[in-house]
Formats: C-alpha cells, structure tokens, sequence
C-alpha cells in the first residue's frame, strides 16, 4: 500500500485603522471581460479570466477575477488582499471541488480574515502575505544603521506583516492572457514606513516605525490547461538609498477532499515534504538560532516518505531533534506542543527540477477523491501548518464551519526572523534592486 501510494504521489511531479473603521459595500455584478489564450481545438479557445465587480472597501472597488482552464479547473481571485478565494478541480470521478478554504462574502474577509487585532488577528485565508511573512521576533530588527520595530500582534512578536499587511490592502489589478495561459495580475504600493503606529496606538507600545523604503509589488497569477497554477511575485525597492526587508507567500489552506468535506478530513490526507531537516522554534514559534535546522529523522516531522497529517501529530512524547542546551528557550515542550501541531518551516532539498526550473517543495494526496497536489518554488523553505487554530468559529464559503483538521498551508518563503539571524538566507533588498519569485500548485486527480 506505502509503496502503490508513493508511486500515485510521484506521477504527480509532471512538468507542471480598526476594522469598525473599514466600510465595505457589497453589490452585484457590473460586467464581465474575458481575455482567452490561443485556440486549442475541441470546443475550448483555451484558459479564460472574467471579471466580476465583489463590493468596495473604504470607497475602493474589489473585483473577484476568475481563471478557468479546459479541463475544468477554476479559480477566483480577489483584488481586496491579492487572495486565492477558492481552486475548483475535479476527483478521479469527475466530481469538482473546491479545494481551499476561504469566506463567501467581501464583508467576512474584512471582518476575519485578518483584523487589525492584536491578538492573533485571523486565518489569512488566501492572502498574499507581506511585507514580511511569518515572525519577526518581538516586531524589531536592524538596518540602515537603525532598529525598525514594527506592530505586535502575535503573542511577543509580529505576524505576516502586522496589523495591517498586503492581505487588508486593496490591489490594483487587471486580466492578462498569454499563449496557453490567462491569469491576473495585481500590484500594491507599500509606502516608506508601511505598518507605523504611534506610541500607545494598536500593537506599538513605543512608537513603530514600520517598514523602511516604498516597495512595489506585483503578483500575476496564472492558470493553464495542465491544472497549474503559477504565483508569479516581483518587488521592487523604489527607493534610491535604504533597504529593506521582504518575504512574501500566498497563505491558501488546502483540503483536497473539499472544504466542504466532513471535519477532519484533512487530517486523512497524505503529505511529503522535500526536506531532510526543520526550523525548530522556542516557546514564541521564534526559531532557534540553528542555519541548518535539525534533523527530521526519527521524529514526527520526517514527510521525506508519505505520512497522513493526523497519524503523529498528536505525539509529543516523541523525539523532534531539539538540542538539550535550548530547554530553557522551548520552556521544556515538545515542538507539537508549543505549535499544537505543525506550524514549522522545513529546509528544503535542492535539485529536484520541476516546470519553470523550479525545485520540489512538497507534495499531497487526498485517498478519498484522487486529488493530488504537487508544490514547486524556488524559495529556500516551505512554512507546513496544519491549520491547529481553527476552532470552529469561522464559517466558510459553502455554509460549513471550520475547525482542526480543516486545511493545511504549504507556504513557500524565507525562514522566519530572518531579519534578526543572519546565519539564515537573507531577506534584505537593497536600494533599487527587485525580488523575483515563482511558486506552482500543480493539480491532478
């Protein structure tokens, strides 16, 4: 059974202010415009994107784009935080789903998708995340010659940009089209001091100073008739003397049963990672000064070879290769503990050449339906979370609540506090320069 399943999952590698303040309205549709790619036979022109008016915040419009291919496969995205609303594939059946969480209305993004709380402010389903995403320990770190500190809002440190990220922005956005593809593309300007507070303003005891230097980001996505979805990312530093620092990713939660599916479901699906060692973290998620990681071997995040997500996560008896001299930085828990279950970056392997020469991250395998999926990047890591706050209080696009065992990330970015430990792949961009990034969800069933 491992080994017939490991080779389902191998074919899959083919070439492949405060939120009272925020008015949201929602209305209808406007119009549609379509652009398609060149003609394929068989009754299809080829991957098409229309566009759908989906409410307006703060006086802005947000328009959802939808992506279709001539396989069947669908996906809609929003211009109100660059985010992935839902991916539709069909099962072995034929049966389609959709396969990532997210919320039904413009109104509940706002609402719960990340508020600008302080106490972990929300799921982030679907967003592009940025400037910085995952933590940055205790919001601070140096450059230009300065310490920048930064909004607080998860526990001591800060989250997937602060208060107010790349996923509460309203991008500008327009359908592109290609030979073979169609897709969307969406840029945000990020201001020079994107995410300042004043002292005793939300998540900035002292006064934050935010992000230096304006940055341009443009996200293109793009579908094609092979069920590949591309994330396309380029940033660009507008300014002509300071750095700054950037990590970006896209935070989709998968669940190829459907998010529909029944509670738990998640948690039955295989997953594999390319990666022989891990970032442990101390008792903050921080992780610990270690460039390499640890090794995965022996504990209960070895997914070199296909494992379910549910069959070790409850095991924190087990061993997870953190040295003995940071018992004081883990408090003496296990690493599932502090998580409640996995929210770690793995280190992952080079030289697995997949579409666009980018490098194997990870893989996942729905028994239920024969849905797979196959993740390629070219980042040095991969962010696995097994979804371990929800709690049943959010309600998604079908109708259905959701809870642990719902969806999984696999978010494909820099180390986390890479600002704080230069030992690790760096995250600085320099005046003028421009970060140039691709990550592929590959579907097939």
């Amino acid at each position: 059974m491992r080994q017939l399943l490991r080779g389902r999952l191998n074919s899959s590698a083919v070439r492949l202010g405060t939120a009272a303040a925020v008015a949201v309205a929602v209305a209808g549709t406007l119009g549609v415009t379509a652009a398609s790619a060149s003609p394929q036979g068989g009754g299809c022109s080829g991957p098409t994107v229309s566009k759908q008016f989906f409410g307006s915040v703060s006086g802005k419009s947000v328009f959802r784009f939808t992506l279709t291919n001539c396989r069947g496969m669908q996906v809609k995205i929003l211009s109100y935080g660059a985010i992935t609303q839902s991916i539709t594939v069909p099962s072995r059946h034929g049966v389609k789903a959709d396969v990532v969480l997210g919320f039904k209305t413009l109104q509940d993004y706002v609402n719960f998708d990340s508020p600008p709380v302080t106490a972990n402010g929300g799921p982030y389903f679907g967003e592009t995340v940025g400037r910085y995403a995952n933590r940055i320990a205790k919001g601070t770190f140096h450059l230009n010659g300065k310490t920048y500190t930064l909004q607080i809002n998860n526990g001591v440190n800060s989250l997937h940009g602060g208060l107010v990220g790349f996923g509460n922005k309203v991008w500008a956005a327009k359908a592109v089209a290609s030979s073979g593809s169609a897709g969307v593309r969406l840029t945000l300007v990020s201001p020079n001091g994107d995410g300042s507070g004043a002292a005793g303003s939300p998540g900035c005891t002292a006064a934050c100073t935010g992000y230096p230097a304006q940055l341009t980001t443009v996200v293109t996505y793009t579908l094609n008739n092979k069920d590949q979805l591309g994330i396309h990312y380029n940033a660009r530093n507008d300014d002509k003397k300071l750095s700054t620092v950037l990590n970006l990713t896209n935070h989709s939660y998968f669940n190829l049963a459907g998010e529909a599916s029944a509670a738990g479901s998640a948690y039955r699906q295989f997953v594999q990672i390319n990666a022989n060692r891990y970032s442990p973290t101390d008792s903050t998620q921080i992780p610990l000064p270690l460039p390499n990681g640890v090794p995965v071997a022996g504990t209960p995040f070895d997914f070199r070879a296909p494992h379910t997500i549910g069959s070790r996560i409850s095991d924190v008896s087990a061993p997870d290769n953190v040295p003995a001299s940071f018992a004081s930085a883990t408090g003496g828990k296990s690493q599932l503990l502090i998580a409640q279950g996995y929210d770690h970056n793995w280190i992952l392997n080079p030289g697995h050449s997949g579409p666009d020469g980018l490098n194997l991250a990870a893989r996942a395998f729905d028994p239920s339906s024969g849905r797979a999926l196959t993740v390629w990047t070219d980042q040095p890591g991969v962010q696995f979370y097994s979804g371990n706050f929800l709690n049943g209080t959010l309600v998604g696009i079908s109708g259905h609540t959701y809870r642990q065992g719902a969806g999984y990330t696999f978010e494909t970015q820099h180390f986390p506090d890479s600002p704080n430990q230069p030992a690790f792949p760096s995250t600085t961009l320099g005046p003028g320069k421009t970060f140039v990034s691709t990550t592929i969800f590959a579907f097939n069933s």
